[in-house]
């Protein structure tokens, strides 16, 4: 997947923020892999990236809306391009290694959900922003090694 670097440099610009070099070089790594990344992973695709500089960049690039954290209870953060970057879905992450994978449930069971969660914050005096639905379990792998 190619990025939009003319929208990401946008969306930093509203947060006052610049599109550097490191910056710009994170995401074309991000969106290459195709699927949600490790810092490590990052690191090991470029070895000339800076480790405290990586970090600080994903924090940034996070806070002005360009990458997604997603916690997975394991030693780390994998990281996505965020939505309207990506195409909206959910994840499956394994609770045994860690692993992170995308999954689309479709324009129905989209709707369907995105309609229940919208009546449940309104009961609730909610202002919804967007939802994110990851199910956590044990990958193929993990289930068929124990």
């Amino acid at each position: 997947m190619k990025p939009a670097h003319d929208e990401i440099e946008r969306m930093l610009a509203r947060a006052d923020l610049r599109y550097t070099a490191g910056r710009r070089r994170i995401v074309e790594i991000v969106a290459a892999a195709g699927r949600p990344v490790t810092t490590p992973d990052m690191l090991e695709t470029d070895r000339s990236l800076p480790q405290s500089s990586t970090y600080r960049s994903l924090d940034v690039l996070e806070r002005a809306g360009v990458v997604r954290r997603i916690l997975t209870g394991g030693e780390h953060a994998y990281f996505e391009l965020a939505e309207p970057l990506l195409d909206h879905h959910h994840h499956l992450i394994c609770t045994s290694c860690g692993l992170v994978e995308d999954v689309a449930l479709g324009p129905v069971v989209e709707k369907t959900v995105d309609d229940a969660l919208h009546r449940a914050a309104r009961r609730a005096g909610f202002e919804p922003e967007f939802h994110s639905l990851d199910l956590h379990g044990r990958c193929g792998d993990c289930t068929t090694s124990t």
